[in-house]
């Protein structure tokens, strides 16, 4: 009897590694097929790729449009004369740290299949300025372009932050997570820098 017990426990144990065996090749071989399809990218490994949620797509789309508009701003009042240089050298501040993101951001959807035309646009929401916004600040001049550079920078920057923050209660890539913490950090302190420029225009 405790020959025929052992036979039938290593029957049943070797039945049992079979069957992980077989789970665990097709968990790792098929449960994500087309990952391997960003193979162009040396950014991204799969598991990096696969670590991506819907949130942050959403985040990295529309941050990406976010950034984009702050950078157009940036350059409006850039091509400007008679700006208070510490207004200027704001504004180069922001686009030195935003272009960047949006490179990594685009990069991040390649990564991950996905396309920022994915999400649609984000319209006037987030902080983001209208078209009246942006013409306002076209033919603003002299001190009052940098008071209305810095109005509309502040409610930008106060729309990026809200993204931000809902990135890194949802998100779940690490590097997203990460890179919407620097953001509310960044934007947090540059907000401050605005409102006590504006109180001395």
């Amino acid at each position: 009897m405790n020959t025929r017990a052992a036979a039938t426990a290593a029957l049943t144990l070797t039945s049992l590694l079979v069957l992980a065996g077989c789970s665990g090749g097709t968990t790792s071989g098929g449960s994500m097929p087309g990952m391997d399809h960003g193979g162009s990218s040396s950014s991204a490994t799969p598991a990096q790729s696969a670590d991506a949620n819907e949130a942050d797509v959403m985040f990295a789309s529309m941050m990406i449009e976010h950034h984009t508009q702050a950078v157009d701003m940036s350059d409006t009042l850039l091509s400007k004369d008679g700006i208070d240089e510490r207004v200027t050298a704001l504004a180069e501040q922001i686009k030195a740290a935003q272009e960047p993101e949006i490179a990594i951001m685009e990069g991040w959807l390649e990564d991950w299949g996905a396309s920022s035309s994915d999400m649609g646009s984000m319209d006037h929401g987030s902080g983001m300025m209208s078209e009246d916004d942006m013409q306002a600040l076209e033919q603003a001049t002299g001190t009052d372009a940098a008071r209305l550079f810095l109005e509309q920078m502040i409610e930008h920057h106060r729309g990026a932050i809200d993204m931000a923050e809902q990135e890194t209660s949802d998100g779940q890539n690490s590097d997203a997570v990460d890179l919407a913490n620097t953001i509310v950090e960044t934007q947090t302190s540059e907000i401050t820098q605005m409102e006590e420029l504006l109180a001395t225009l």
